[in-house]
Order: structure tokens, then sequence, then C-alpha cells
């Protein structure tokens, strides 16, 4: 059962989003990288207040994603990547993006906190960074 309202445009906006991002990353980066987003519909806080749709949560600006500026962006969903995006929809979360609203690709090591959030993890190339639940606990 899905954790936000979407439709099927919803679900091709997602998968775009997430091969994008993460597509260098696998199945897995892909995955968190749509728990992101997802999260940030959910929680409706800090910098993600009144974002209450996918279209909302990946054009967001400033704060949005990065690959909305990519071409690459722009090519139809696919299956897989469609596949992909109705899981996380579904509520499936991969830690250590479970619970964040934030990721980053570092040149280095991951930083402890970023923009005062606390490092949950790194998977591959990306860095996560959670809120605490008195901040948003729409995401817990």
């Amino acid at each position: 059962m899905a954790v936000i309202s979407t439709n099927s445009s919803d679900v091709d906006l997602l998968a775009r989003l997430i091969r994008a991002e993460a597509e260098g990353e696998g199945e897995q980066g892909m995955l968190m990288v749509g728990n992101v987003g997802v999260n940030r519909i959910l929680g409706n806080c800090l910098d993600f207040r009144n974002v209450r749709n996918m279209n909302d949560m990946v054009f967001q600006s400033p704060g949005g994603f990065e690959a909305t500026q990519k071409g690459y962006f722009y090519q139809r969903a696919r299956d897989r990547d469609r596949r992909l995006a109705q899981r996380v929809i579904n509520g499936e979360r991969i830690w250590p993006a479970s619970n964040a609203l934030w990721f980053f690709r570092p040149a280095g090591d991951c930083p402890a906190t970023w923009y005062d959030q606390q490092n949950t993890g790194r998977f591959k190339a990306h860095c996560f960074f959670t809120p605490t639940y008195e901040d948003c606990p729409g995401v817990y």
C-alpha cells in the first residue's frame, strides 16, 4: 500500500529521478534516492515544508535535485526504474536512507553533519543525512 498519493505520471517522474541521480549506484542506490524523495513528501518539515506531491519534490527550487538540470533526466522512464520507484512509494526503506532527507556525493569522506543534519551512512558514492525525530517526525 502506498505511503504517498501518486498516479502513473508521478511514478514515471520518480523513476526518471532515481535513474538520473543514482543509476551508477545500482538498484539499491536508486532505491535510496527514492527513499529521500518520498521522505521529503512525507516530512513536511525543515526545507521541505509544503512539498506535498511528486512534482513539488522533484522540481523544488531551491533545494531540489541537480539531475533535473540534465538532459538525461528528461528521457522516458524505463520499466525497471518504474518498478523501483513503486517499491519506495509502497514504503520500502533502505538504510542508510530510511529516514534521510538529503544525500550528496562528496569528493572524499562523508562529513559527520551536513547543514546540521547527522550523517547516517554512505552507500557507494552517496552520503545520506537524516533529521532528528524532533525536527521531522513525519519521516519516522
